[in-house]
């Protein structure tokens, strides 16, 4: 997966044992064999990160990364798996899947991985975002925002 460093040694400096963004369960499709597996995830500086156990220190190592600077939406995908709960993050050549344990924690997980995504991709500032009508941005940005946000009549509606 281009997206994904299992086992990857190299996490650009980001100390994940930290104070996260994010942190909490999800129980996520495998990669090769579809099989669910449930992992401990944080989120951190633009990265999240997958453990087998919650107790996270600087001698964890994570069972793989995704670098948001690679994702393109995040979104719930209960009808897509049938399966409450569920959301999905996708690359440009790849979706990965996840369940939450609630729909609450569903809902922080896409604010918080939609923001990050966001954050990191946008190359405008907020004014520019938010007048769309009158400027010209690149297709990869309004694709980005059509799908984390509700885009009606070029007004942009955030899910928070």
């Amino acid at each position: 997966m281009g997206s994904v460093q299992a086992g990857a040694d190299d996490y650009d400096g980001v100390e994940f044992w930290g104070l996260p963004e994010c942190a909490g369960w999800l129980t996520k499709q495998g990669e090769y064999i579809k099989t669910w597996r449930h992992r401990w995830f944080i989120l951190k500086q633009d990265k999240v990160f997958w453990f087998k156990e919650s107790m996270v220190t600087r001698a964890s190592r994570p069972r793989g990364v995704i670098s948001v600077a690679n994702c393109l939406t995040v979104k719930g995908a209960d009808d897509a798996l049938h399966r409450q709960f569920a959301f999905e993050l996708s690359t440009w050549t790849e979706t990965m899947y996840f369940i939450a344990d609630s729909e609450k924690e569903k809902e922080n997980w896409i604010n918080s991985i939609g923001r990050s995504i966001v954050q990191h991709s946008r190359s405008v500032t907020d004014d520019e975002i938010l007048d769309l009508d009158s400027r010209q941005i690149s297709f990869p940005l309004i694709f980005l925002i059509k799908n984390i946000f509700h885009v009606k009549n070029l007004a942009i509606f955030c899910l928070c």
